[in-house]
Order: C-alpha cells, then structure tokens, then sequence
C-alpha cells in the first residue's frame, strides 16, 4: 500500500513541478525511508532502491510528457538491465534525494544513471537500459524523442 501512496504523492508534486525539456532529460525526487522500506539488517532493502528509481522515471514520464504519449499509444516502458553499488546504508526516517538522467541511447535502449544522496553524500549509484515497446514491438529511442519533442511543442509553442 505505501508504495501505491509514493507513487500517488508523485503524480501531486509533478503538478507544482516545472516541465522537463527534451534537451535536459534529468529529473529528481525526495523520498524518505520508512519502516516498510527496512530489511531485516534494520536498512533499506536493496530492492527498494529499485523501487525508488522507478519513481524517479515515473515523475521524468509525467513532466516530460512522455507519459501521455504513452497511455494514448498504448507503449509500455520496460527495464531491460539495472545494477546498483549501495556505498552507505540508508536508515529509517532518513531523506533521500534520488536522481535520473537519460546519458544516451542507442537504436534501442535508453541509458541511465540513477543516484542516491543524503546531505550531499553518495549513499548509492546505478545504471539502467531500458526502452518503450508497442504491440509491434519495441520503438526506438530516436523515435521516441522526435514524439515527445514533437508533444512538448504542441503543448507549448513558445519554448
């Protein structure tokens, strides 16, 4: 249930939160850990980092516009590969600024970074590959940008 309630409280803040350019594809989201996010050991649970991440591409879908895009195309965004390197624990009621960015991508997979940080300090870092798939299989990346791009245009002809 708590993870439905973040991601609830993500779709909120993106409402006060400014729109994500096609040329800056970074984003960021504070989370605090709670007890559900605990592992036996009393720290966060590796997966759970996962788990933040995603959250982190769910508020770069909604502020990119990407989202729409994705709900009127019936596309579906899937993590092909993640791997993590968990530098410092993370304890209970600790806040948490997690970070993503879009580095590059190939004919197929977009590349990102995700990091942790607690008062500035790296607590984690990781990587993901990832694409969007439709019923004919999976876009390009390349494709996928000119969509967007092309949405955020229409939604703002200014910019």
């Amino acid at each position: 249930m708590n993870l439905y309630f973040r991601l609830f409280l993500i779709f909120i803040r993106t409402l006060r939160k400014k729109h994500i350019p096609i040329d800056d594809l970074a984003n960021s989201v504070s989370v605090r850990v709670l007890p559900n996010d605990l592992d036996l050991n009393m720290h966060v649970n590796n997966g759970r980092y996962l788990t933040f991440c995603d959250l982190t591409r769910v508020d770069l879908f909604i502020r990119s516009g990407l989202a729409s895009l994705m709900i009127k195309n019936k596309w579906n965004p899937i993590i092909a590969e993640h791997s993590m390197e968990y530098i410092r624990p993370l304890n209970l009621f600790d806040k948490v600024e997690v970070s993503m960015k879009i580095t590059h991508w190939d004919e197929k997979f977009f590349y990102c970074t995700h990091e942790f940080h607690k008062d500035e300090k790296l607590i984690a870092k990781g990587t993901s590959r990832a694409l969007v798939i439709s019923k004919q299989g999976s876009l390009s990346p390349e494709f996928i940008l000119q969509e967007v791009d092309t949405y955020q245009m229409q939604k703002n002809p200014q910019r």
